[in-house]
């Protein structure tokens, strides 16, 4: 591995340096992060809360195995501006959505911090394996960031210690984003010491020193790639072992078949009661902000 190599935006790149036993996953949001923004008109803070949001679901749904696996990331709080924000990731498709209070916003001034724009808030965050089991682990909204916050849970309801650096550019009506995760893997065989009870072992203070070295412009950095930004970190490893994972695209998985099936499952009465003037039930996808028309 040089610096020299290339990898695509919006592409899951994922490593590990085995002998720190440690793991990571990196990746840069450009495509998918225009088609995702572009379906509502997004005030600056809310544009850059939804971009660091899904960098940070595209890490942590790199971790997943399975094409039906899927994570689903919510914040939500009942006294701030940001009533809810939602992103999720199925086998490389993603899909994010902010609602907010838009005078609530306009009050707090050009960059407002996360306990600004949620209060206290809480952050739940669903893994659904492709064989139908599903975790869930809900902490309260806390640190400087989304980036933090997903640490924290992590920590709380993983026991794996977990680093996660996110940077947001927005420059020229353009979004870039990227972002590096680094965790400490489990130690052996099932009934030995695990290595999250170990928060000081010396591997993971050595890794985690060094992924904090990374800055935010290297992160943002369109003509840096992943593989380079990898490099630069580790190049002193004995070994470091890289896999291209993922292409990352936006997915909204709604349709006329889809919501048909929902509706259908309303009794008589209730789908009477959502018809409009004209006989038809009309369906808003707040993902991708679009429309849909049932017929009766």
């Amino acid at each position: 591995m040089t610096e020299q190599a290339e990898t695509f935006a919006d592409q899951i790149l994922g490593f590990t340096l085995p002998d720190r036993s440690a793991r990571g996953r990196a990746v840069r949001l450009e495509g998918l992060l225009d088609e995702v923004l572009s379906a509502h008109d997004y005030p600056a803070p809310i544009t850059l809360l939804l971009a660091e949001a899904l960098v940070l679901g595209a890490l942590m749904g790199g971790l997943l195995k399975g094409d039906n696996a899927q994570l689903t990331m919510q914040a939500q709080t009942e006294n701030g501006p940001v009533n809810l924000l939602v992103c999720d990731f199925r086998n490389g498709q993603m899909r994010g959505y902010v609602d907010f209070d838009a005078d609530m916003l306009a009050e707090l001034g050009a960059n407002p911090s996360l306990f600004a724009l949620f209060g206290k808030g809480y952050l739940a965050i669903t893994f659904e394996t492709d064989k139908g089991r599903r975790y869930q682990g809900i902490v309260p909204l806390e640190g400087a960031s989304l980036a933090e916050a997903c640490e924290n849970y992590f920590v709380q309801s993983e026991q794996v210690p977990t680093l996660l650096r996110v940077a947001v550019r927005n420059t020229g009506g353009k979004c870039r984003a990227g972002g590096i995760l680094l965790q400490h893997l489990p130690e052996g065989e099932e009934g030995r010491e695990r290595l999250h009870v170990k928060l000081d072992d010396p591997d993971w203070e050595h890794v985690e020193t060094l992924g904090s070295t990374i800055s935010h412009d290297e992160l943002s950095d369109s003509a840096l790639s992943m593989e380079a930004i990898v490099w630069r970190l580790f190049h002193e490893e004995d070994e470091i072992r890289v896999n291209k994972g993922l292409m990352l695209s936006k997915g909204c998985r709604c349709s006329i078949e889809h919501y048909e099936q929902v509706i259908a499952r309303f009794p008589e009465e209730d789908q009477e009661a959502m018809k409009n003037d004209e006989g038809k039930i009309v369906v808003d996808c707040a993902f991708c902000s679009k429309e849909f028309i049932l017929t009766a």
